[in-house]
Formats: structure tokens, C-alpha cells, sequence
């Protein structure tokens, strides 16, 4: 049975009850070397709840999420995991234990709308769809774990997890929920929809028998609107946060266009019309124009990378206040993939169309006036490297006080969290991190986070 860290809020006895529970720990240690890797954070939250409850985070400059401009000097006051007060004139309790960053600035915990950290990819197509039958769930669980932590240490608490197999992200998200190990509080899909032959059929490019069908068949791939209905229906009832649909062709599956549709009208205003109706968030991988017009006619939420999004579709999307996520960091993760030289030519054609369509899209996207929203399609790329979406938002044109609501504000409203995340409020959960120096002066301070705080409690201080 796994040791769990005592509550903060438990009043006077936390004090004991912390110090016993690290004793426990250590002890537990001598025996499992292995407890060691999970001693280092702990202990952390061992003194945050030993100590003094209330902490005050001071730095040069603060973003409180939704303003056009950093306050100075940047403060905010955390008590029992929840911000009790924010800005220049908040009352510094008695008592109370001070963190000062220097010139740095304050933010609200970064969120990233796509991510999959339960994959680990090679553009090798062949290698990467072999790996994950040589290793055992297990493994691949505690390979997951280890991007979850590389992504709550670049200073990313939320991420919205857009497609795993065999449970393994919804096991993470709950391991993560009770501090089995360190990750972002993670809104995911149980397993995303597609059709048959599709970008999201796990069995697309592999022969007819090649292996059990029963293992690569599942209910989130289906044909027709009641087909779409029962996917959803499906994947809430095995944990679905949000549901993911493949609306069109992808770059890294075989056997299908990276542009062309995949489901019909009928089909996307079913999927969408039930998930709504079971108070879900809708999310749709979208390349191609046609597919990405149908998803947002039937009301989808959010349009997952859009390479080849025409003006129409951009229109449209304003019209119906539908979210745009480019997954720019994805872009990267494929040209570092194309020049090792090992793709598919089939990938490769593919990747290079949606890499030279991409940057005009996303221009227009944010002259019009898009609502863009931050997603990576982390795993593409390897762990860890979120943040370098920031520079890629604003060298297509995006104000880089916009690339940072847009990982903030913007995802909690596509979220639907904002009435506890997303921004730097009294009464808001204490998701606060740091940069060095001025990310309005240079974006890509955006990568060099070195201060985590999710939850009020401390998973990085490296200006300690």
C-alpha cells in the first residue's frame, strides 16, 4: 500500500502527521531503494505543511493571466493550496514564509491543450508502432510517468491528454490525482475516435490477421452516427474527461491522406451532440479544410493542428467562437524526424505538405482573429520541450502577451476550468510558477522555468 502525504488543510495535527508520514518514508526506503526517486519532492511537501502554512512568492514583475501588461513587483499569497491574494498592495501575513525569486516573473501554472504522454515517438513508423507490443503495459506506464514529470517541471500543472491505449492514461491521471507520482493534473480522453481505415484506427497499415483482432479492435472506432454515439458514450464511461474525434487524415498514420475527411456530417453532429449532452468538451484532429468545416459546423470545441484550414474555415470558426490549436512544437518534432532520414516516404510526403502549408494558416489564423489556443501534440517531440510553442506562436505573428494567455486564460476557458485555474486570483487553486528575466522582452523565457508550484506545494525551486 502506497505511503500518502498527509492533508495541509488537516489543521494543527499536520505538523505530527507530516513528520511521521517522512519518517515512514524513509524508513520504507532502507528496504526499497526505489521509494528514494519519490523522496526528494515529498519531503518538499513535508515542509511546506510542517511549516508555516501561508507562503508569499515575490519577483520583479507578475502576470496575472488575462491582463495586457505585467504588475510590479509581483506577489501572491498562498494558503492551504489556494491563492488568498495577488498584486503590489497584498498584505504580507505574520508569519508567513517568503520566497523571493528576484527578477523574475510570476505566472498562472502553464496548460497545454495537446499533449500525449503516454507515447514516446520515433518517425521511424516501423520501429514506433513495434515498441509498444515488445514492452509490457507496465513498463509503459512507468515510461509515462517520467514524461509527466519532465512536464510539471517545465512549468506546465494542466495538460489536456488527447490519445492513449489500454488505459494507461486515465491510470496515470489518477496516479497523479493522489500523489502516487508527479505530473499535471491531466483532463483526458480514454481513447480517440476515429473510423475504420482512419488516422485513429490503431490497426491502420498493418495486414489483415497480423495480430489478434480482438486487441486492435475497440469501440472508439466505428462507422455511422449511432456508431459515433455509443464511442463516446464508451469512453465517458471509462473515464473520459474530453472526447477526441480524427476528423480527417494524419500526417503519421498510413494508408489515408493527411487532408482528406473521414467522417460525414451526420457523423461528426452525433459524436458532437453527445458529447455535449454529457457535459464534455469535443476536440477534433483536423488537417484538411473540408474535415475541419464539417467538425465545426457540428459545433466541435477545439481544431487540433489545421495545416490546411482555408479562409472559410477560418470565418467559420470565428462565427462559431471554435478554438484553434496549431500544435506548432509538433512541426519541430517532425523536421528533427525528417532529417535523421528513417521515415516513411508515405510520412514524409505527408509531413512535408502540412509543414509547408502550416505557417500561412496559422498566420491568417491570428489575423483574423482566431481564438488560439496552446497545444504542442507533445510526444511528437520529446517531453519536456512544451514551452517552445511560446517563440513559434510569435514568429507567426502572435503578441507574445497573447502566446502567454493563450497557455493560460484562453486554455482554462477551453478547459472549462477557469472558474479555479488559469489565472492569478484570490481564491483560485495555487498554480504559480517563475521565469528568469522578462518573457515580454524575449519569449523564450518561457523555457527556462525554474520555479513550480502546483497546488501550493513546491515541485521546483532552482533559485533556492
Amino acid at each position: 500500500m502506497p505511503f500518502r502525504a498527509p492533508d495541509p488543510k488537516s489543521g494543527a495535527s499536520a505538523s505530527s502527521a507530516t513528520f511521521a508520514w517522512a519518517f515512514l518514508m524513509i524508513a520504507g526506503a532502507c528496504y526499497n531503494p526505489a521509494m528514494l526517486l519519490r523522496l526528494g519532492w515529498m519531503l518538499g511537501v513535508c515542509c511546506a505543511a510542517a511549516g508555516a502554512q501561508t507562503v508569499v512568492l515575490k519577483a520583479a514583475r507578475l502576470f496575472d493571466g488575462r491582463s495586457d501588461a505585467f504588475e510590479r513587483p509581483g506577489i501572491v499569497v498562498v494558503n492551504g493550496g489556494r491563492i488568498e491574494s495577488v498584486g503590489a498592495k497584498a498584505e504580507l501575513p505574520a508569519g508567513a514564509t517568503v520566497i523571493d525569486l528576484g527578477d523574475a516573473t510570476l505566472l498562472p501554472g502553464f496548460m497545454d491543450a495537446h499533449t500525449h504522454l503516454t507515447f514516446e515517438f520515433s518517425i521511424d513508423t516501423a520501429s514506433s508502432r513495434l515498441a509498444p507490443l515488445q514492452l509490457t503495459v507496465a513498463e509503459r506506464t512507468l515510461a509515462a510517468a517520467v514524461a509527466a514529470r519532465k512536464t510539471l517541471h517545465a512549468g506546465f500543472t494542466t495538460v489536456r491528454d488527447l490519445g492513449g491505449h489500454d488505459f494507461i492514461n486515465i491510470g496515470l491521471r489518477e496516479g497523479i490525482g493522489k500523489g502516487h507520482v508527479e505530473g499535471p493534473r491531466m483532463l483526458t480522453v480514454t481513447e480517440a475516435i476515429g473510423t475504420t481505415g482512419g488516422h485513429c484506427d490503431p490497426a491502420n497499415g498493418l495486414r489483415f490477421g497480423v495480430l489478434n483482432p480482438a486487441s486492435m479492435e475497440t469501440p472508439a472506432i466505428g462507422n455511422g452516427a449511432d456508431a459515433m454515439r455509443y464511442a463516446v458514450r464508451w469512453n465517458v464511461k471509462y473515464g473520459a474527461d474530453v472526447i477526441k474525434v480524427c476528423a480527417t487524415g494524419g500526417v503519421l498514420s498510413l494508408n489515408d491522406d493527411v487532408d482528406s475527411p473521414q467522417l460525414t456530417e451526420e457523423e461528426l453532429n452525433a459524436l458532437v451532440d453527445q458529447a455535449h449532452a454529457m457535459k464534455k468538451k469535443a476536440a477534433a484532429h483536423a488537417h484538411g479544410a473540408e474535415g475541419g468545416k464539417r467538425a465545426v459546423r457540428a459545433g466541435i470545441d477545439s481544431i487540433e493542428h489545421g495545416s490546411f484550414l482555408d479562409e472559410e474555415a477560418l470565418k467559420l470558426m470565428v462565427r462559431k467562437g471554435t478554438y484553434y490549436v496549431p500544435t506548432l512544437m509538433a512541426v519541430e518534432g517532425l523536421r528533427m524526424g525528417l532529417a535523421g532520414g528513417k521515415a516513411d516516404p508515405r510520412v514524409a510526403r505527408k509531413a512535408r505538405m502540412a509543414m509547408d502549408a502550416i505557417d500561412t494558416t496559422v498566420r491568417k489564423a491570428v489575423a483574423m482573429g482566431v481564438r488560439i489556443a496552446f497545444g504542442t501534440d507533445a510526444a511528437v517531440f520529446p517531453h519536456g520541450m512544451n514551452a517552445g510553442e511560446f517563440r513559434l506562436l510569435v514568429g507567426k505573428g502572435m503578441a507574445a502577451i497573447g502566446a502567454l494567455k493563450a497557455a493560460t486564460s484562453v486554455n482554462a476557458d477551453l478547459f472549462g476550468i477557469s472558474d479555479r485555474l488559469g489565472t492569478l486570483q484570490a481564491g483560485k487553486i495555487a498554480d504559480v510558477i517563475g521565469v528568469p528575466g522578462d518573457p515580454l522582452a524575449d519569449i523564450r523565457q518561457t523555457e527556462k522555468v525554474f520555479f513550480v508550484m502546483k497546488e501550493g506545494v513546491i515541485h521546483r525551486n532552482d533559485g533556492k
